[in-house]
């Protein structure tokens, strides 16, 4: 349904998005993953005909996205990160103006179409109501109603659930898995469980590259995992620990430990108490090596526990730490 060919995108000597390709099949979730300003939502603009690429190929159902973008738009439907409401018209009188707007022609009537999408996703008990006047799930609701208008095979999603509450995130999440049964659905977002919670395949991009391109299951066995029930990586094995001590001592000191091959700083939990996911080889005892280093240190070592690698995991060391600079480091070898 979507093909995407060496596409970039440059704002100056700015490179927003740098040659990147991937392909999505009929009926697939895609999540598309990354840190703010990785790209995110440049390449969606470009996928839905909002931005013109600086080169490369977008086709939308074999149709040419440069060429006929009128016709590529057709079967697409966009819920950008800020919904394009009118506030001042009710849910009602907006859902009909992107109807008229959208030039829908479909098998039932206007009425009876933009009825059965606010029946599935829920807001055909405000549809009078002014869109001004609505929580900020419910106009997230209207916002992919109008995605929805004409029955596109594709649905394009940024940041669906930002600014929601953890009740409405779950509904939201749930209303994706229902529309993926029947469209292509492309979720671009930055929250990890969003991602997993829907999405068959995953897409990662960082500073405008993209660096992965895999299920969950599978990115997690290439980068080493080990899972016996599930037949295992290359034997290495993760912790999570907790330090109360200097960030960048504590990494660098947690680095030199016995059998641990790479540190990634996770997040700082309060001020001056930082969690790092360490890569071991699997078979060095490091338990009490951990200990002694962050002990010997004069620091506090508030947790260390034994972790399989997650999509957390993934992400954090793909945009994050020594492996970015590897793979840096083999980029330029290969250009050379």
């Amino acid at each position: 349904m979507i093909e995407v060919k060496n596409l970039t995108k440059s704002y100056g000597d700015k490179l927003a998005v740098d040659h990147i390709s991937f392909t999505v099949k009929e009926g697939e979730i895609l999540g598309f993953l990354g840190p703010n300003g990785a790209g995110k939502s440049t390449t969606m603009n470009m996928l839905t005909g909002y931005l013109s690429a600086s080169s490369g190929e977008i086709r939308i159902n074999g149709t040419d996205m440069a060429e006929n973008p009128i016709e590529a738009k057709k079967y697409i439907g966009y819920l950008p990160e800020f919904p394009p409401l009118y506030t001042d018209m009710t849910v009602e009188e907006y859902l009909r103006f992107m109807y008229r707007l959208k030039k829908v022609s479909c098998g039932e009537t206007r009425e009876e179409h933009i009825a059965g999408i606010c029946q599935q996703v829920r807001i055909t008990e405000v549809q009078k109501r002014l869109i001004r006047n609505l929580s900020k799930g419910y106009k997230q609701r209207v916002g992919f109603a109008q995605a929805m208008i004409g029955d596109p095979k594709i649905l394009i999603l940024d940041e669906p659930t930002v600014g929601l509450d953890p009740n409405q995130m779950i509904e939201i999440r749930s209303l994706i898995r229902k529309l993926g049964k029947k469209h292509t659905v492309v979720l671009s977002s930055h929250i990890l469980p969003e991602i997993q919670a829907v999405c068959g395949r995953i897409v990662i991009i960082n500073e405008g590259r993209m660096i992965a391109d895999d299920t969950e299951e599978n990115l997690s066995r290439r980068m080493g995992a080990s899972d016996g029930r599930k037949g295992g990586g290359s034997g290495q094995a993760y912790f999570r620990v907790l330090v109360e001590g200097p960030r960048r001592e504590a990494a660098e000191y947690l680095r030199a430990v016995n059998g641990v091959s790479d540190v990634s700083f996770e997040r700082s939990v309060e001020e001056n108490v930082f969690s790092f996911l360490l890569e071991t080889d699997g078979r060095t005892p490091v338990r009490r090596a951990i200990y002694d280093c962050v002990s010997g240190h004069g620091w506090r070592l508030l947790g260390l526990e034994s972790r399989e690698m997650n999509l957390e995991d993934i992400f954090m060391k793909l945009t994050t730490g020594n492996y970015r600079a590897e793979q840096t480091g083999k980029e330029k070898g290969e250009r050379k």
